[in-house]
């Protein structure tokens, strides 16, 4: 090939690429084209492998077919670039069914490969086959390798102690956490409330500069926040330079779940001060701790804001919240009228605020509407039963209570035994 097809080889890749990395992806596929019609050049696998990229993410599934066929006749396909973008486009356009098939076929499969496959199993919620994918890598694991399982592992109901685990086995392996390790961890300690894990993680980012990243500030703050550490919380909070609705929404978060009401309300109002604009995320966690402070007036106030002052749209937590702390206080025709507004089915959660508040208050008419409710949702859970049943004992209804719990036994429903967890070792 004459330096003059190589001249022009390379430039219109250079092109490509810079299509493809400004999110031009159109573009970048018009050109690939035009290089193999027009231009008659032999594309190289590095061609291939951007023209992919641009596939999986403008979503042209046929097109990644045709180009993988071309990959296959230049026997690019052990190329590990080629190979993990071709894992994308399918994974990502089509199933990860028909990416694991391809996942098969590739020949020679180094870390960048496996790591693909795995990361399009936890995207899925896949998080058995990723780890079982990831025990049968016959090539070394690097971080991103453990990144994507800890990261997948995180995002399952009780996956946060498996990801602290897989943490602690990279350790092992001699492998340093990227901000991506450290942001998936932070949000695992928040669940379990692993606060001496959270400081090792803390302490880890200030060493090695990673700290200051805003993202992982913010995480910081929520993190510090469900262990109840306020001092911990202010100096992280006040540490940052650049400080977005995340970080302002952490606060007021952490200060909701301290029961601090009136410090998450003032720092709810410096956020505007501060010109930040609040997202739903942020009324969220300020209705939280307006129920957590038994403000029902202040609530009502800034569930209209919300919609009237920034015209978001109000989720079923929202009203959940509302409704909450309007029957924590007593104002049970309110809460009801919130429930019937909603402009979608109540959740569990919702008429639950409600049946928790009515035995606080021996309001049984509510009560029984909400149980009825609860049982249409979940039939098998016990609680709503049993606290039902509570609130007809609570007003001298023995009868009702009794027939209550012989419906209980007919159904089938049993009472779990209570249980608590303790952390020994972060």
């Amino acid at each position: 090939m004459s330096s003059s097809y190589n001249t022009k080889l390379i430039s219109l890749t250079k092109k490509i690429s810079s299509y493809a990395n400004q999110g031009n992806h159109e573009e970048a596929l018009n050109l690939l084209r035009q290089m193999h019609s027009s231009f008659a050049l032999p594309l190289d696998a590095h061609v291939f492998s951007l023209a992919l990229k641009s596939c999986a993410a403008a979503f042209r599934p046929f097109l990644g077919e045709s180009i993988h066929a071309h990959t296959v006749k230049s026997n690019f396909l052990s190329n590990p670039f080629v190979g993990s973008a071709l894992l994308d486009v399918y994974g990502k356009c089509v199933s990860v069914s028909h990416a694991r098939r391809l996942f098969d076929e590739i020949p020679q499969r180094n870390a960048v490969v496996w790591n693909a496959m795995i990361s399009h199993y936890t995207h899925c919620g896949n998080i058995r086959e990723a780890v079982e994918l990831f025990d049968a890598m016959d090539v070394m694991p690097n971080e991103s390798s453990f990144n994507a399982i800890i990261k997948g592992l995180v995002s399952t109901e009780d996956g946060s102690y498996k990801a602290i685990e897989f943490y602690r086995k990279m350790i092992e392996f001699r492998f340093k956490p990227t901000l991506i390790t450290l942001l998936a961890l932070v949000s695992a300690c928040s669940v379990i409330g692993a606060f001496r894990l959270i400081k090792e993680i803390h302490s880890y980012a200030f060493r090695n500069l990673i700290e200051p990243h805003p993202q992982l500030k913010s995480g910081l703050v929520e993190a510090y926040g469900k262990c109840g550490s306020i001092d911990y919380v202010k100096l992280v909070f006040e540490s940052m330079v650049d400080r977005d609705v995340v970080a302002w929404s952490s606060l007021v978060s952490a200060y909701a779940l301290h029961g601090d009401a009136e410090s998450a309300l003032r720092a709810f109002r410096d956020m505007e001060s501060a010109k930040v604009r609040p997202d739903d995320i942020a009324f969220l966690n300020v209705l939280k701790a307006c129920s957590h402070g038994g403000l029902a007036d202040e609530a009502l106030g800034y569930f209209k804001r919300m919609q009237d002052g920034y015209g978001l749209r109000a989720s079923k937590d929202h009203y959940s919240c509302l409704v909450d702390v309007l029957s924590r206080v007593g104002r049970f025709e309110e809460a009801y009228k919130v429930i019937q507004a909603m402009p979608e089915k109540p959740t569990a959660k919702t008429w639950g605020a409600l049946l928790g508040a009515c035995r606080n208050y021996g309001e049984v008419e509510l009560a029984e509407i909400a149980a009825k409710e609860l049982w249409k949702i979940e039939p098998e859970n016990p609680a709503n039963y049993v606290l039902l049943g509570k609130i007809y004992m609570s007003v001298g209804r023995q009868e009702e209570a009794e027939r209550l719990r012989m419906e209980m036994r007919d159904r089938g429903v049993k009472v779990s035994p209570g249980s608590s967890w303790c952390l020994f070792k972060d």
